[in-house]
């Protein structure tokens, strides 16, 4: 039975357990209410600041593949740095959105290859782990002076790349405007065995920073460093933390029952 009688001074009293039912309601109510919100929240924000990109090609490889389904963050050319991989439309690369990795921004020296065989940035060598094993960083030489407020982009699958290298008879030696840039892709969605964030890469620590008009935040973003995930993670969390809080919340009334009717 879920309720007893006592006697204190000559008076029957009923304890039901009233009190710990009413606290346990209000605070699965709390935990339902406090889910909704970082379960909706979590969406909510994701689906401002993240866009879904299908990579039409396998410029990208070993990186992203052919088909791969990408989320990728709204950013400006400004908040772009080296090592980024972005996605960009430029009219004289196609109408198409293209998915690159920035390796020079406005005022950097691109040029390659070293004795190494490894890209060069300001004359600093990039041991580009991002590379398939074993790839030379381009099979062609080539050098690259970036104008201000541009990026130099080219694909992690360099045998195939259609990239900067392509344009460097161009007025911006292959470059293309900061503003061209649309988002950063953080990670892949799709297929579920490729789920997963973007690896973040430390080549470009070293890179000093550039000595032209435009260089490190001149219109195409900084130096070293970790190229930026956002906040895709901390939403990620929300989102599982909300649904646990729901399903725990709606739970309690069911178990709750279940308890009192084993007493």
């Amino acid at each position: 039975m879920s309720s007893s009688t006592s006697t204190v001074g000559g008076a029957i009293r009923r304890d039901d357990g009233a009190g710990g039912g009413r606290l346990g309601r209000r605070m699965s109510g709390l935990a339902v209410a406090l889910g909704c919100v970082l379960f909706v929240g979590g969406f909510a924000w994701a689906a401002v600041v993240y866009r879904p990109y299908t990579v039409p090609t396998d410029s990208m490889k070993p990186t992203v593949s052919p088909g791969d389904k990408v989320l990728a963050q709204h950013a400006t050319g400004a908040e772009v740095r080296r090592g980024d991989v972005v996605v960009f439309r430029d009219k004289l690369w196609g109408d198409e959105p293209m998915v690159k990795r920035v390796v020079g921004v406005g005022g950097d020296v691109v040029a390659c290859c070293d004795k190494q065989g490894r890209l060069t940035v300001n004359g600093s060598p990039v041991d580009e782990d991002y590379l398939a094993g074993g790839l030379s960083a381009s099979l062609e030489h080539f050098r690259s002076d970036v104008p201000g407020g541009e990026l130099f982009l080219l694909g992690d699958n360099r045998n195939v790349s259609l990239d900067s290298r392509v344009h460097l008879e161009d007025a911006q030696q292959g470059a293309v405007p900061a503003s061209d840039v649309e988002a950063r892709v953080v990670a892949t969605v799709w297929p579920l065995g490729r789920t997963g964030m973007l690896p973040r890469t430390s080549a470009f620590g070293a890179v000093p920073a550039s000595g032209g008009a435009g260089g490190s935040g001149g219109g195409g973003g900084s130096g070293g460093g970790l190229p930026s995930q956002g906040p895709l993670e901390w939403l990620v969390v929300a989102v599982i933390a909300g649904a646990a809080l729901i399903l725990g919340g709606a739970a309690y009334g069911p178990l709750a029952g279940l308890a009192r009717r084993r007493r």
